[in-house]
Order: structure tokens, then C-alpha cells, then sequence
């Protein structure tokens, strides 16, 4: 595979009301980022020979200036001093280049249309929604592909978003001076967006909009709580809706060693991430500890997000914690998440149960003692017709396959191995009791990996895709 080097474009928003843009090019490739120009209140002066229909009527209109009809590099010269920004967008690209070049020799940002190469920056697709405006980009690599992003997003953007956005203009200073501490503040907002009142000003019902907002202030405390949030088995796209949405409101996170960077790249930008997870043979922070910061965050009046790989409560001690909680009066909340077993099993193309072997399924933790022994319920474990899905066992994978074969399963009984389990680099391994711990010492298999026991191993079906 190609190794492609990725640009370093940094997304930034620029005032360009009243000031000087010079655009080289007159056809409609050009017309597309003089709309965009205009839009945006800047002076937009033009070199082309000849204009395309639409810029022709801006030009009548008084909208744009045209200064020369040659790009030459006299011409280039003496109109790049006192721009913003320069697009060269001809349909020549040796023209486009030599205008980018100039550009870049006065430390001027430049565009040069479908061409990154020369380019110091690049326009995004864009939604407009009044004050709003969102970018999409894909670093000048794939247009097309921003373009359909763009689509998607502005399909999910609710009709009166500017009218909402214009309402929250007028209303800062108001809420600001109601609301001094800004956890407060944001509070309010957030709970604002939530109910009736976004609505109302997306409706244009100004008056209602502001009686709820002065409700909110009336009546909303600082008052902390707790999420306990599953986050699914690793792969971003299995998280749930309303766990999207609390990561987004969170005022801090404390999450599991299991949890991957791109899940944690959902969470609020200015959120505190604080790792709490636990690896073998070293806790960062004992379930103790964890328990009394998420009581002292909320009694702080922070909303604390505790993030957890799978859900909560199938081996997570998200029972311990909302024991602790109660215990403390603190108000919480309980995300489900995709555990484990469902993840792993279904992106290694392996069914849990299946009519014709296994009619149940069990879920244990294979974590040893500190001992290194193992204390599981190997009778229930050893047994036809089920299968039984082991986490946390992959340093003792040679001693479970051992007992479960000491308590009756054949070393022929199926076994798989999932490794990073529905993320872009799992591996599976499928092999048998007998075989399998050798299977996976060979290829190197680490936690996080999940152990599937049970003839539904046979079963496992690969996508054609």
C-alpha cells in the first residue's frame, strides 16, 4: 500500500467582510468561490479576460471588480499587495501555479483550485445555516467525498437553525450576567438546546424562547452527576446515540485502559480526560479511588463521564459504582452499551447460539487470582450445547483450555480467539482446546481479545464483502 503523507491543513474560520480578495480566473470555476466570497461580505476583485453569465451580473451589479483581463506576472505583481487571500482558479493550471507561486513569494494565502499541491489553503464544502456555518474537509485529497459528507450533515440540520443561532446571540450577555461561573453558564445552555425553547426560537417565537431560557436560570442549580456510559466493544460507530450525546455534554471523562483513541475522539474537545483504567499487574487508580472521584467531581458540580469499553454492567463494576453513588446521593445516569461478546462475535462472523449446538450462552471472566489460580464454574462450563465466552482470559488461556478439558470437553471442542474485536486491525484465530493456546502464543495474540468456546466456532461465517 501507498504510504500518503498527510497535509497539515488546520481548519480555521476568517473575518473577510470589507476586505480585499483577489480572485484570478473569470469562468465558472471561479464563480463557485466568488459565490462563496460574496456571501461572506469580502471585496472581491478579478483578473479574467472574460466572465462567466454570473459573474458578469455581479460585475453590473457593482458586487465585484474586474482590475485586469491578463494574468500575467506584471499584472499578478502589482494586484496581490493589501489582499487577504488569492484564488487562482482558471482552467489552466500552469496559470493557476505560477499565480499560487507569486502569491506565496508575498507570504499571501492561496487556493489554487483542485491543485493542494501549490496551495497554502484550502476551501472546505460548506453549510450555511445564518450564523452558522460548518466546513467539511478532506485536506484537498477527495472533493467529491466532502461534497457527500456535506449532503449527509445538512439533511440532519433542523429547519430555523440560524434563527436559533441569531436568538443565543442576543441572549449572552443576559445569560452571562445571570450565570457568572461558567459551568453554570454552559449548563443552562445545554439545557436550553435540550427543551422546548430551542424550538421555539428555531420557530421564531422570540418571547417564548426567552421565558424559557429565564426558567432555566430560575431554577437550574450547579448540580453534578454521573453517566455510566458503555462505549461498545471498540469501533466508534457501535456507540449508541444517547452515549454520543452525553460524551458531548460531559465536563469530564474518566475512562477504561480498554478504550480506543477514536472513541475517545467523540468527546467534548475541552472535556478533562482522566485514565482510570486498569492493565495487568499494574491498577492506575484501585476501584476505591475510582468510586470517591466520581463522588467528589459530582459533589463539585461537575457532569462526570464514566466511559467504559462494552457495557457497564457485564464485568465493568458498574454495579460497585452506583452502590457508591446511592451511598452518596449523587444523581447518575446508566448508558448499555454493545458488550464484548456481542461485538466480537458478530464482526468475527461467529453466532453465540445457534439451533443446531448451542442453545445457551455463558459469559465468564477469566482474570486469575493473585494467586494465578483460576476459580470458575468449570462443571457449568464444561458442557455440550452451549457456548461459553471467557474475557480477561488470554494470559490464562493454556489453564482454562486445560480445566475445561480435565472437566469433560474433548481437545477437539472448537475454540476461537478474537484480538481487538470490531476494530480495523482484529485478528481471529479459531482452532480447538488443544491447539488454540499454542495458536495464539505463535502469532502474539494481547488484550484486548475475547475466548468463544463451542461448537458454534464451526459456524463462523466471513463476509464475501
Amino acid at each position: 500500500m501507498t504510504n500518503i503523507s498527510e497535509p497539515a491543513w488546520f481548519p480555521i474560520a476568517l473575518r473577510l467582510d470589507g476586505v480585499r480578495v483577489l480572485v484570478v480566473g473569470g469562468g465558472m470555476i471561479a464563480a463557485n468561490k466568488v459565490r462563496l466570497l460574496l456571501a461572506h461580505r469580502a471585496r472581491v476583485e478579478v483578473i479574467a479576460g472574460r466572465l462567466d453569465p454570473e459573474m458578469q451580473r455581479w460585475e453590473d451589479d457593482g458586487r465585484i471588480t474586474r482590475i485586469a483581463p491578463t494574468a500575467d506576472e506584471t499584472t499578478l505583481r502589482a494586484a496581490m499587495p493589501g489582499c487577504r487571500l488569492v484564488y487562482a482558479a482558471t482552467d489552466d493550471r500552469d496559470v493557476n501555479r505560477e499565480a499560487a507561486g507569486i502569491a506565496r513569494g508575498m507570504n499571501i494565502p492561496v487556493c489554487a483550485v483542485d491543485d493542494p499541491q501549490p496551495s497554502t489553503f484550502i476551501t472546505p464544502a460548506q453549510i450555511h445555516r445564518g450564523l452558522v456555518r460548518i466546513a467539511i474537509s478532506t485536506g484537498g485529497a477527495a472533493p467529491v467525498l466532502a461534497r457527500r459528507l456535506r449532503e449527509q450533515v445538512e439533511s440532519t440540520i433542523p429547519e430555523g437553525t440560524g434563527a436559533l443561532a441569531v436568538f443565543m446571540q442576543q441572549q449572552r450577555e443576559h445569560v452571562g450576567t445571570a450565570c457568572p461561573d461558567i459551568s453554570r453558564r454552559r449548563q443552562v445552555w445545554e439545557t436550553f438546546l435540550d427543551g422546548t425553547g430551542a424550538q421555539a426560537a428555531r420557530n421564531g417565537d422570540t418571547t417564548r424562547a426567552r421565558a424559557v431560557l429565564d426558567d432555566i436560570i430560575a431554577t437550574t442549580a450547579t448540580r453534578g452527576e454521573v453517566w455510566l456510559v458503555g462505549a461498545g466493544p471498540g469501533d466508534p460507530d457501535l456507540l449508541t446515540l444517547r452515549a454520543l450525546h452525553l460524551m458531548q455534554n460531559a465536563d469530564c471523562v474518566l475512562y477504561d485502559q480498554l478504550l480506543s483513541p477514536a472513541l475517545l475522539d467523540r468527546v467534548r474537545r475541552d472535556a478533562e480526560l482522566v485514565f482510570v483504567g486498569k492493565q495487568r499487574n499494574r491498577h492506575t487508580m484501585p476501584q476505591e479511588e475510582i468510586n470517591a472521584e466520581l463522588i467528589r467531581r459530582a459533589q463539585a458540580g461537575q457532569r462526570v463521564l464514566r466511559l467504559k469499553g462494552g457495557d457497564p454492567f457485564v464485568f465493568g463494576r458498574g454495579g460497585e459504582e452506583i452502590e457508591a453513588l446511592l451511598e452518596s446521593a449523587i444523581p447518575f445516569q446508566v448508558v448499555p452499551g454493545i458488550t464484548a461478546a456481542n461485538g466480537c462475535a458478530a464482526y468475527a462472523g461467529i453466532p453465540l447460539t445457534h439451533r443446531d449446538c448451542a442453545q445457551a450462552c455463558l459469559f465468564v471472566t477469566g482474570h486469575a487470582r493473585a494467586d494465578g489460580t483460576l476459580h470458575l464454574p468449570w462443571d457449568s462450563m464444561a458442557r455440550p450445547g452451549q457456548t461459553v465466552v471467557i474475557y480477561m482470559g488470554v494470559s490464562a488461556l493454556p489453564a482454562l483450555c486445560a480445566k475445561l478439558i480435565e472437566h469433560g470437553l474433548p481437545p477437539q471442542w472448537p475454540a476461537a480467539i478474537v484480538e481487538r474485536g470490531t476494530r480495523a486491525d482484529q485478528r481471529v484465530l479459531t482452532g480447538t482446546l488443544g491447539n488454540l493456546p499454542t495458536q495464539a502464543a505463535q502469532a502474539g495474540v494481547a488484550s484486548p481479545a475475547l475466548i468463544i468456546v463451542g461448537e458454534v466456532v464451526r459456524h463462523r461465517v466471513l463476509s464475501p464483502a
